[in-house]
């Protein structure tokens, strides 16, 4: 069975510790960094041959908090997953947690079912919105449609729009190659030209970038 490889960046050390044993005692996850804030988890990642897929991350921690670890992350590794888990979550921001590159968003107070399911989802598929986020996110976005940009079969290929259709679907890339008739790589392939030329960082930024271009309506997005 693959394993999931997971990180931890809290400066609470109980935390830190119970989750780093609630997590390495699930048979499909191994926890292979642990870090009291921004500027240690980035250390360690350095002297790491192989980064976690995803990190877990509070918001608020000293020399480095949450946000400005993540921007770092973006920048110099973007296949790292980032799952915000903080004390001041608030459905509010979930905008700027998407702009910033997060994939999702939860409170501390998160059941330990609803944790494993978010990093299975954000593992599998990019990114988890709750029932919740996603009508704050279908709201945001409608309340500030802009005009759509009628040039954008130029930007983006017939098979590229499918793809991003799909993903905005929740699909795999194994199911957009099902459906699609294309292998996984092919799918694989697609997906990197999208984050390229809409300049999106991450499944949810394709999302999001859909949603405004008039590709997708943000009223048909799945509710998990």
């Amino acid at each position: 069975m693959d394993q999931i490889s997971i990180g931890i960046v809290d400066d609470d050390a109980l935390i830190v510790n119970l989750l780093k044993n609630f997590l390495d005692g699930q048979e499909d996850m191994d926890v292979r960094l642990t870090a009291s804030n921004g500027k240690d988890c980035l250390q360690k990642l350095k002297e790491l041959d192989a980064v976690p897929e995803i990190l877990l991350m509070d918001l608020k921690m000293d020399e480095m908090n949450g946000i400005e670890t993540t921007q770092v992350l973006k920048k110099e590794y973007p296949n790292i997953k980032t799952i915000i888990i903080s004390s001041h979550y608030k459905v509010s921001f979930m905008g700027f947690m998407l702009k910033t590159g997060v994939s999702a968003f939860a409170p501390k107070g998160i059941s330990t079912k609803d944790l494993l399911l978010m990093i299975k989802e954000v593992k599998q598929r990019g990114y988890y919105f709750n029932p919740e986020q996603l009508e704050i996110i279908r709201d945001q976005l409608s309340s500030k449609f802009p005009k759509p940009v009628l040039e954008i079969e130029n930007i983006l290929s017939e098979r590229e729009i499918d793809v991003l259709k799909l993903l905005c679907q929740q699909k795999t890339a194994k199911e957009i190659g099902e459906k699609l008739f294309i292998t996984k790589r092919t799918v694989e392939g697609h997906k990197n030209n999208l984050f390229v030329k809409t300049g999106a960082k991450n499944v949810a930024g394709l999302v999001i970038y859909a949603v405004q271009n008039g590709i997708i309506n943000a009223d048909s997005l799945p509710i998990i």
